[in-house]
């Protein structure tokens, strides 16, 4: 039995990945660590769980308990953390922030996307967790990058739901300003453009073409929708031949036929693509959950690599259709 710790439990990722662990089999949680509501139960933050667990919240960390522990702190906290305490060597960690995705020297992590890294994932001890809008694109366009088939700029658009900004109310989250609306922001600069361009560049060394990138944010909860375009000299069927040949091992990815919405994915851990062709220009759409294959699904899938488990252990979770 796997022995799990959380640090920063009180937000969106935190309540998603304990929701998950609940009900896996093969993993325990030990603790539950939250400065501002040490003490409270966990159900009384993430009212969700009310009925399924007792556990509460605890001001200090006892790391020696635990086999993995979860950052699920904002950006710029993980790296603090880990600067203001000694942890044990042998523990693994999965960090959900912005902290150590981006290769730099002296960094230990390694990014943690199973469909570019699986295999080294499976042997590290410290994961850097991918973003949630990095992942939807990623997905996108990882089979062309691995065939060297990126020719031309990147163009992209990708809306997200209004959990993607976090748990912590602002002035362009809550419900008022979020319903009925839409806004872009970030245009071209967005923080996950960096790990993105890391990880092409992984697969095609000599990538030299810009993404172009708007993000949108939407009015609905939960959910990233991308739609990515960029040339292609080949056919459609060139192009899902090489999608679904470079998904065929990843569990969670589906290449799909017919052009797919939202709600499919919506409380899954799944990603869905899918492929048409116009003129020269190759369209690919991507949908995922932000907070789950974007952030805790995804950071559990990890664990599993890690623990050697099956990869999609403890993530059987149903999309609600309607």
């Amino acid at each position: 039995m796997i022995k799990v710790g959380i640090i920063g439990g009180a937000g969106y990722t935190a309540g998603e990945l304990i929701r998950i662990l609940l009900n896996h089999t093969q993993a325990n949680i030990a603790f539950v660590q939250s400065t501002s509501n040490a003490g409270n139960l966990v159900s009384d933050v993430h009212t969700d769980l009310l009925g399924d667990t007792d556990i509460q919240f605890v001001a200090e960390a006892d790391f020696s308990r635990v086999d993995v522990v979860f950052f699920c702190m904002g950006h710029g906290k993980s790296k603090e953390f880990l600067q203001k305490n000694i942890l044990p060597e042998n523990l693994k960690i999965i960090d959900l922030s912005h902290d150590f995705r981006l290769k730099k020297e002296g960094n230990p992590f390694v990014y943690g996307l199973p469909e570019l890294n699986r295999e080294i994932i499976r042997k590290s001890n410290k994961i850097a967790n991918p973003g949630c809008f990095a992942t939807g694109i990623q997905l996108a366009i990882l089979p062309l990058a691995s065939a060297g088939l990126i020719k031309d700029e990147l163009h992209v658009n990708a809306i997200t739901g209004s959990t993607g900004a976090g748990q912590a109310p602002s002035a362009t989250s809550h419900f008022s300003w979020r319903n009925s609306n839409l806004s872009v922001y970030k245009a071209f600069e967005h923080q996950h453009l960096g790990e993105i361009g890391e990880s092409l560049k992984q697969l095609q060394p000599d990538l030299n073409h810009d993404i172009n990138f708007i993000p949108v944010r939407g009015n609905h909860t939960r959910g990233i929708f991308a739609s990515v375009y960029t040339r292609f000299d080949g056919s459609i069927e060139d192009a899902r031949k090489l999608y679904q040949d470079y998904y065929a091992s990843h569990p969670f990815v589906f290449v799909s036929l017919t052009n797919p919405d939202l709600k499919q994915v919506v409380n899954t851990n799944k990603a869905i693509v899918y492929l048409e062709k116009h003129g020269n220009k190759l369209m690919i759409l991507s949908v995922s959950d932000n907070l789950l294959k974007g952030a805790s699904g995804q950071a559990v899938q990890n664990m599993n690599l890690i623990f050697g488990l099956e990869e999609t252990a403890g993530l059987n979770l149903k999309a609600v259709a309607f």
